[in-house]
């Protein structure tokens, strides 16, 4: 099974190539794109399966042993291969179904499957390097395919959110490159087994700068706070099906990389403090950003970012159980999020728009995509006995087992995250589902002033109380800034083009059903939550033994050096 291994990274590539030379035929291409995810997801599970029953397996390309560049598959990679193949194939049907970006007149989209066929590339590289330039070239084409993706159809907003990720990951290669020197200077190699070996022999402090470095590298591409605060501000631009795929894999490969290089390369790491302390700050803090957000977008990518730190707790935790925790939250992570930027793209697509303060009514206009939030959302938050309530119950027993303070609070952290969590997708959920059109539309209108005789006239009960604070309206616990004032102003003047749900819908205006295409991969990424939930015992049985294997850095080693002169 070992010829397997490199098909997960040669196969995007060939069609990549192939959807190149195919520009001219958009049909082709998607053809040509979805055959050969398809063939990644089989070719992943076959690997799971066979690595699962018979250990890690190496491949040396070109076969240079010692010298060349190794491919390494053993239970984490695998297992985050399956995982972000199922995602990628379910958000490329999806772009299908939209259109890609949903302005394909001024996009030119036949980049677009080449590119999205390089990140996905990319991504399997990431998760199958045996070495840590391996592991640099595969953030690079993540990087270059991402800024494309990122400013598909040009548009002012996305340019800059394109340009901010782009100077943020430029930084982070930059550090990373410094440490590739700083680590080959120090040891003679950067192949990730002979690192292992020959850390131990270094001065304590020059392996704490090479541990330093590459943790600051990987926490800028996970979003660890406070290195996180590029992502809200770069990810919601972007069409639905990239900022769902931004936002499911690419902070998970930073996750990957700390996990890998934590584990085999720092077993004993003098910084598992500081982790633990950027662990509860991305937390609260980014739980604290998702509560303020009158988006939706931006309010799952805040979620996004405070959730990196439950993953970061496990890895700091540096036991077993903390590994395997964090694997499998991982797992089922990478699912959930990327599932619900996908209903939020069909949001946006049903209702015009993701702002609080122009949806409303979302439940009884579009059951299905009340079902369609409502279960990754309460996934998200951890409800019993969802996959995200044991991913964190995995969490908190590995913390409380660990015993020291610090663990301790964040347990507690943890607790008031999941908490909040659910305070935030309910406050969406009631706004935008549960509410009716003219409720929202009245509160538009109020928050700019108008409508005050309307407002004497209803019942008080129906709009909330608002009151006026530093720049702000509150209406009751929602907070809305200057620039949902601009929206308010927008919604009210009746000679404006754009238009609200209520006003939509009085208009005609809204498209009669959304298409099956779009529907159909986000059903199935939330059943596929609901699976994990289902087959949780082996799941959880398998991140174990991963786990397992990742503490046993001999083993990894073993695998690796197998027959090469040491």
């Amino acid at each position: 099974m070992t010829s397997l291994v490199p098909l997960p990274v040669i196969l995007p590539l060939l069609g990549t190539g192939a959807t190149l030379m195919l520009f001219r035929f958009p049909r082709a291409q998607r053809i040509v794109s979805a055959l050969v995810l398809t063939a990644v997801v089989v070719v992943a599970a076959v690997l799971l399966v066979s690595v699962d029953r018979d250990g890690t397996q190496v491949v040396w390309l070109g076969g240079w042993e010692g010298l060349g560049i190794a491919l390494v598959a053993d239970r984490l990679a695998v297992l985050m291969l399956l995982v972000s193949a199922v995602v990628t194939l379910a958000v490329l049907l999806y772009s299908i179904g939209q259109g890609i970006t949903g302005d394909e007149r001024e996009t030119p989209v036949s980049i677009y499957h080449p590119t999205f066929l390089t990140l996905v590339a990319g991504v399997s590289n990431a998760f199958l390097a045996g070495d840590l330039f391996n592991l640099f070239v595969s953030f690079e084409m993540l990087l270059f395919s991402s800024y494309v993706l990122l400013t598909l159809g040009g548009t002012a907003a996305r340019v800059r959110a394109g340009t901010i990720y782009v100077v943020v990951n430029v930084v982070s290669s930059m550090l990373f490159l410094i440490a590739l020197a700083t680590t080959y200077a120090a040891v003679g190699t950067l192949n990730l087994a002979q690192v292992a070996e020959r850390l131990d022999g270094l001065p304590p402090s020059v392996a704490l700068m090479i541990q330093l470095l590459l943790l600051v590298t990987f926490a800028i591409k996970a979003a660890v706070f406070p290195l996180s605060l590029w992502l809200p501000d770069s990810y919601p631009t972007a069409p639905a099906p990239v900022t769902a795929v931004f936002a499911g894999l690419l902070t998970k490969v930073g996750v990957y990389a700390i996990i890998r290089t934590q584990t085999l390369l720092f077993p004993d790491s003098p910084l598992s403090t500081l982790l633990m302390v950027a662990a509860l700050l991305t937390m609260v803090i980014g739980i604290l950003g998702a509560i303020a957000q009158s988006d939706i977008k931006r309010m799952l990518s805040f979620t996004l970012v405070s959730h990196i730190g439950y993953m970061i707790f496990g890895v700091g935790l540096a036991t077993e159980a903390g590994t395997g925790g964090a694997v499998f939250y991982v797992a089922h992570h990478i699912t959930i999020q990327t599932a619900l930027f996908l209903v939020v793209g069909l949001i946006e697509r049903r209702a015009g728009s993701t702002a609080l303060l122009r949806l409303g009514g979302l439940a009884r206009l579009s059951p299905l995509l009340g079902v369609l939030f409502f279960v990754p959302a309460m996934n998200l938050a951890g409800i019993p006995p969802m996959s995200g309530f044991l991913g964190k119950v995995d969490l908190f027993q590995a913390g409380v087992a660990q015993g020291s303070p610090l663990a301790l609070v964040l347990v507690a952290g943890g607790t008031l995250t999941s908490l909040l969590t659910l305070y935030a997708v309910a406050k969406t959920w009631a706004l935008a589902f549960w509410r009716s059109p003219q409720q929202a539309h009245d509160m538009a209108r109020l928050l700019v002033g108008h409508g005050e005789e309307d407002r004497r006239e209803q019942d008080e009960q129906a709009v909330p109380a608002m009151v006026e604070h530093r720049g702000h309206v509150h209406v009751g616990s929602v907070a809305f800034g200057a620039a949902d004032l601009d929206e308010a102003r927008q919604v009210a003047d009746a000679d404006a083009p754009d238009r609200d749900l209520h006003q939509l819908i009085e208009a005609g205006a809204l498209p009669d059903r959304l298409p099956l295409l779009m529907v159909l991969p986000t059903a199935g990424l939330v059943l596929a939550s609901l699976a994990i939930t289902v087959v949780a015992g082996p799941l959880v049985g398998y991140t174990d033994r991963a786990a397992a294997d990742l503490t046993d850095r001999d083993s990894y080693v073993g695998a690796v050096m197998d027959g090469v002169p040491r």
